[in-house]
């Protein structure tokens, strides 16, 4: 009887530890699955990255790929699988855009030189041309059941030869008349042979070199090509098969020494070319310098006229016997709500010069009104009354609830000191606000540095410097100068340039930052005296 519930016992206490092992055995089987598909896919993705030139990217989703890999096979790293997600779309979407956007700054990137080096090589090597004894076909053609492939039947103009080119496989000898069928491919009617010309036009039949398409200009018309163009990787250089002349790279463009140039051309570094550009080149340093002061001003001034009126509406509204208090507050929440890319076309409406109300009750009150789309200066107050509008309810709310916050025995003491409203505001309420709502305002001033949405929806930057090499108006701030150089200027997208702007713009706000938080924590000390 002993014996017998020991055994028992011991098949039960081992019974628990092997429907562990074969739960672990199970999850570290679909850990290494899983992880199988992520390395799978990421070989891939680099393959065709590094094959193309993006190597920036392809070292990201190593980097990410290694990471993962790392996170879920090493047990000391498990706290961190429930956040790799948000670490490795962190990387993607926030880190590599920083370092992609420093590295481009150094490249020539923009309109003509957009892509990699590998893939314009494999672009300009697609361009064909026919050898002058190159033979002009009438085809007719045939396609699949599927109606996916096609076929050609060629005739040569004199009727002496007949050939059937498919894609990709070499040009078969044929004889008579074109049939109905061929291989179970049906002759298209002359109603689909015209809807199916565009498409063939883009295949290529037969094998290379002697690569067959459809003409273009030529209705009806097919011809031999040849490759137009080989890149020699030893001499580094494109070389023209019809006339032998070379190109070579000049600046990210291919370039034979006559001047002539294939197109597209491709980024490569150029150092600090675009900084010295943006620093030394006095069409482009004058407007950028104006650019930045107004950027710095439009930030500061947009902060302080918001938390004044912000912070004088909350304390005039933190009277609990005021009539119809709460309603009172939420209408001024309503600029708020409503989104700027409608509240400022209505301001914009407003401000019309000739139509506008406030335009119109200004001339009608004092016979004049401001030319607020056409002057520098007039342009610079709209755009600060338009964003006083925006951005005070945000400051009233934020101050309305740091008011709450405030200890009251401390104005109780200095009311029994015979402090006045002035002094309890000057020496306590605002330095205590200070510490609830400074980096508040840090956040504030960053935002508006870049917004990008107010500047442009106004007046697009206006009214136009003149004489400068790049578009920009008088209320440009840096982001929308940065926005016209990169895309709107009408020569050609500068991405690299765009990109050295932003790099300072960056630096710019970093510096700005750090100031601001050091007078942050200077205000926080004094209010530890209070």
């Amino acid at each position: 009887m002993s014996s017998a519930t020991t055994v028992g016992t011991g098949d039960a206490q081992a019974s628990p530890a092997s429907r562990f092992n074969t739960a672990s055995l199970t999850s570290w089987l679909f850990r290494l699955g899983a992880l199988a598909v992520v390395d799978a896919s990421a070989i891939y993705l680099l393959y065709n990255m590094f094959r193309d030139g993006l190597w920036q990217f392809g070292i990201v989703i190593t980097i990410v790929t290694v990471l993962i890999n790392a996170i879920f096979l090493f047990e000391g790293l498990y706290p961190l699988r429930w956040i790799s997600p948000g670490l490795a779309l962190m990387i993607v979407t926030v880190v590599y855009p920083v370092f992609s956007t420093v590295y481009i700054s150094f490249t020539n990137y923009g309109d003509g030189h957009l892509l990699t080096k590998p893939v314009t090589i494999r672009l300009i090597e697609q361009e064909t041309y026919l050898p002058e004894d190159g033979v002009v076909y009438n085809w007719t053609a045939y396609i699949s059941p599927d109606g996916q492939q096609f076929l050609l039947w060629l005739e040569a103009p004199d009727g002496s030869a007949q050939y059937i080119a498919r894609p990709g496989e070499p040009v078969e000898q044929a004889s008579g008349e074109a049939p109905e069928e061929i291989d179970g491919y049906r002759k298209l009617n002359n109603i689909e042979r015209v809807r199916y010309t565009s498409q063939l036009t883009r295949l290529t039949f037969g094998e290379a070199p002697g690569l067959v398409q459809v003409s273009t200009s030529q209705i009806g018309k097919a011809a031999q090509y040849q490759q137009r163009y080989v890149y020699d990787s030893a001499q580094d250089a494109m070389i023209e098969q019809e006339t032998g002349k070379i190109y070579r790279p000049v600046v990210g463009t291919f370039t034979a020494d006559d001047g002539t140039t294939l197109r597209p051309g491709y980024r490569v570094p150029i150092g600090a070319h675009n900084f010295e550009r943006l620093f030394t080149t006095p069409s482009l340093r004058q407007p950028f310098i104006a650019v930045f002061l107004w950027t710095i001003a439009f930030a500061a001034l947009s902060v302080l006229l918001t938390f004044s009126v912000g912070m004088g509406l909350a304390i005039a509204f933190d009277v609990p016997e005021m009539p119809a208090r709460s309603l009172l507050r939420s209408l001024l929440l309503i600029p708020y709500a409503i989104p700027a890319f409608l509240s400022v076309p209505i301001w914009v409406g407003l401000l019309n010069p000739q139509f506008g109300v406030i335009s119109q009750f200004m001339l009608n009150t004092i016979g004049w009104v401001p030319a607020w789309f056409a002057h520098p200066i007039w342009s610079k107050v709209g755009i600060l009354v338009i964003q006083l509008w925006l951005g005070f309810p945000y400051m009233f709310v934020i101050v309305t609830g740091a008011l709450q916050a405030l200890p009251q025995n401390v104005y109780e003491a200095a009311e029994l000191d015979g402090a006045g409203s002035f002094a309890k505001f000057r020496y306590m309420t605002l330095p205590l606000l200070m510490i609830a709502v400074g980096p508040l305002l840090v956040a504030s001033f960053a935002f508006n540095f870049n917004n990008f949405t107010v500047i442009d929806l106004y007046n697009e930057g206006g009214p136009p410097m003149s004489g400068t090499a790049s578009p920009v108006g008088h209320t440009d701030i840096l982001a929308t100068y940065t926005f016209r150089v990169a895309f709107a200027s009408g020569r050609g997208a500068d991405l690299g340039y765009a990109a050295a702007i932003t790099v300072v713009i960056f630096t710019i706000l970093v510096v700005i930052t750090y100031f601001q938080f050091r007078f942050t924590n200077m205000l926080e000390e004094r209010s530890e005296n209070v």
